[in-house]
């Protein structure tokens, strides 16, 4: 088929990654998966639940992909020799699989070999394609391309930790010992919930979980590893690894939340890898999680605008499911660690479905948080991520926050980030057990399970999941929940009073914010 009679998928441009270089074209041979994304169904389905009601069967008949888009994507699967190896209506994708040599036909692409800093990685550049009959169904196709998409949000403190319990006012604190100077509700542990964490790479050893929950005197929680396209539990054995993330996630939640349950998402770190990945828990219809804690992402301008724009209509999803989405903002202040002089923020941190949490530094009196301030130790040294979308609009809901422009030149008005906060700061942060080591971690990669086990104990307390957040939050904030921060700043931007781009409303007061959540009825969640 002539690419004449073909159409680019809205928004599927790609450019190499900075500093990679074409070394030659990809092996014709190789068999390569892709995810192609649909449209929601637009005729034929049944009216939506309720915001916040709905399970994933509910959801494939209301918003799902259209039958008839599967069939069409089928009949061109066909056409260029191509198996259709999975549809998931509700995730509204049908996985592909083929040869390298059929996908450049299929989708008008030149698959190429990318040599970079890490070794290389398939990739392309420009637009992708499909026939003109497709263009209006095709949303995305993730997977053409696997370079390494995220990086994990967690930085470790230099020096020895000692032992993991620590009075509370050293410098470092273990998980439950913040749930207290954050004032967690201590009558609630979780039970009754499921806590998803989407890892993309690394793993954990139950012998590390044993022995850490042990010396914390916190019953061992019950944490299961599932797998998304071929990707495992793999411990590396190098707590500078991503076995770090894996970790962290797991023992601050199972500290916080000990009674909750924990899936741990094992999926590859490509657009395809996390896309499934975050589908895998959201349509988990055997675990069911009510929240799901995401603390891997990268700069805005490193994405592509179709799996922004794909992903963001999953964390949708997720609101009409009764599902909050937590993640990191990211630990490289204002610039997201990109080296162009400008602001950007984080994705999927920088998704309006999902509530991005940014960092602080916590030095505690006793039982007391005696100052907070945002988290930046310098250049080079880590500080929380946060600013103005470059790519999603104002949300309803933050109208009246105090959103400010962009720092860039273009002044852009967008999406504000972060909502949340908590302690990140690496030199005030989390004593966490990783591949035999105790160490100290931060980062805002600490903060997204933080918010994720503080959901699951208001979701048993409530006796019903808070599921999408922020209307709720940002609807006259309840200034019980939040310790506000007014002062640091992450480069571009600075602290204030009520919301601001470095800790959005600030850290969480736990038992003011259930309490306020507790007169919040269903209807608040509806869409924004």
């Amino acid at each position: 088929m002539a690419k004449s009679n073909k159409v680019p998928v809205t928004g599927s441009e790609r450019a190499a990654e900075a500093g990679a270089e074409r070394v030659g074209d990809a092996d014709p041979r190789q068999k390569v998966e892709v995810t192609v994304v649909l449209r929601r169904r637009t005729a034929g389905g049944n009216e939506p639940a309720p915001r916040g009601q709905a399970n994933s069967a509910e959801l494939a008949a209301a918003r799902g992909a259209d039958p008839a888009d599967v069939e069409r994507v089928r009949s061109f699967a066909r056409a260029h020799g191509l198996s259709v190896t999975d549809v998931n209506l509700a995730a509204r994708s049908v996985t592909l699989e083929g040869t390298v040599s059929q996908l450049n036909d299929a989708f008008d692409v030149n698959l190429g070999r990318y040599a970079n800093r890490e070794g290389s990685y398939r990739g392309r550049t420009g637009a992708i394609y499909v026939p003109a009959d497709l263009g209006d169904a095709v949303q995305a196709v993730l997977g053409l391309d696997d370079r390494s998409q995220a990086r994990p949000m967690f930085r470790i403190q230099p020096q020895p930790a000692g032992p993991i319990r620590a009075h509370a006012t050293t410098a470092s604190f273990s998980p439950d010992e913040l749930a207290r100077l954050y004032d967690f509700p201590d009558d609630v542990a979780g039970t009754g919930q499921t806590v998803a964490i989407i890892e993309l790479g690394g793993g954990y050893k139950t012998a590390d979980l044993t022995a850490y929950f042990k010396e914390l005197g916190i019953p061992k929680p019950r944490v299961s590893a599932v797998s998304v396209d071929g990707a495992k539990n793999a411990p590396a054995g190098d707590p500078n690894s991503a076995d770090g993330e894996v970790l962290l996630d797991i023992e601050v939640v199972g500290a916080m939340a000990p009674k909750a349950k924990i899936a741990v998402y094992f999926a590859p770190n490509t657009t395809k890898g996390f896309y499934d990945g975050i589908a895998a828990a959201l349509h988990d219809t055997r675990r069911t999680p009510s929240v799901i804690s995401i603390s891997w992402g990268g700069p805005e301008n490193s994405w592509t605008a179709q799996a922004m724009d794909v992903y963001d209509e999953l964390f949708a999803d997720a609101a009409d499911m009764g599902v909050t989405i937590t993640a990191a903002a990211g630990d490289d202040g204002s610039s997201d660690r990109v080296t162009d002089g400008k602001a950007h923020v984080d994705f999927p941190a920088s998704s309006p479905h999902v509530l991005a949490c940014g960092g602080t530094r916590v030095t505690a009196n006793g039982s007391s948080i005696e100052t907070e301030t945002v988290w930046n130790n310098g250049s080079g040294q880590g500080a929380t991520g946060g600013g103005v979308s470059d790519h999603f609009p104002p949300p309803a809901y933050q109208k009246g926050a105090g959103v400010p422009p962009s720092a860039n030149s273009k002044r852009r008005k967008g999406r504000g980030v972060p909502d949340v906060a908590g302690d990140a700061d690496p030199q005030t942060g989390y004593k966490i057990r990783v591949d035999g080591h105790d160490l100290v971690f931060g980062g805002t990669s600490a903060v997204a399970p933080l918010w994720a086990a503080l959901v699951a104990l208001a979701n048993q307390k409530l006796g019903r999941r808070v599921g999408f957040l922020q209307p709720q939050l940002y609807a006259g904030r309840p200034k019980s929940g939040f310790n506000d921060i007014t002062d640091g700043d992450n480069g571009a931007y600075a602290a204030k009073k009520g919301w601001d781009a470095c800790t959005g409303w600030g850290s969480p007061h736990g038992a003011g914010l259930i309490e306020a959540l507790s007169t919040t009825t269903s209807a608040s969640t509806a869409k924004q």
